[in-house]
């Protein structure tokens, strides 16, 4: 099962986030939260496996939370879940340790995919938000690919798939191989880049240049 604790101001949005995620077999509320303090006092007690995180909440908002509980619960994920979709807010609350972004104008299937994908990959970005991230961290826009020619070809279709914001099964379907196959790809190419995660993958990529943020459709 995975536990989640929904963490928003707006008690009716909470009640139909958790209407949603009870009706499906893999998922159980262990909590909710009405603003940035409550939600930690809630992970300290039930100890989840993702937070489902808004950013914009009374007495501790979003940044701050997760901030503080990546810090002092680096087990937990926090997925945030928002209204706002542009670079000033996207950067900094991935800076602060977020493992993914997904929209409250996006649908029910893409939320819980999202939190699927974070509980099972550890990290969730739309292609949308992976071409902010992109933005945000090229230097001049251009396309330069030095370090990739520590890539293998595989590994360089498994990282240019990942930040046009894939999952491992949608990449697997496109290269022909397992998603299994996908995640040892992926596992080498942070390896070889030494970071930790998708979101520091394509924070890596951008800086280095190693895509162009025009290929994210």
């Amino acid at each position: 099962m995975i536990r989640v604790l929904v963490a928003d101001d707006h008690a009716i949005l909470r009640d139909g986030i958790r209407s949603i995620l009870e009706s499906q077999e893999d998922i159980i509320v262990v909590g909710e939260a009405a603003d940035g303090s409550e939600a930690i006092e809630n992970v300290k007690k039930s100890l989840p496996d993702i937070v489902l995180m808004d950013l914009s909440m009374p007495k501790l908002n979003g940044f701050e939370a997760t901030r503080f509980i990546k810090e002092h619960f680096p087990r937990v994920k926090v997925l945030i879940l928002t209204q706002h979709d542009n670079r000033e807010y996207i950067i900094p609350v991935l800076q602060a340790g977020a493992a993914g972004y997904v929209l409250k104008r996006s649908g029910r299937r893409e939320m819980l995919n999202a939190l699927r994908q974070v509980y099972e990959q550890g990290t969730f970005l739309p292609s949308n938000i992976t071409r902010e991230v992109l933005q945000g961290y090229s230097q001049d826009g251009e396309y330069h690919g030095g370090d990739a020619q520590h890539l293998t070809e595989r590994e360089h279709q498994v990282l240019q798939l990942t930040v046009e914001g894939k999952s491992n099964k949608e990449i697997a379907q496109k290269l022909g191989i397992s998603p299994k196959t996908v995640s040892v790809h992926r596992t080498n190419v942070m390896m070889k880049f030494g970071v930790q995660n998708t979101v520091e993958l394509i924070r890596f990529a951008a800086r280095k240049h190693l895509v162009s943020p025009e290929i994210v459709e």
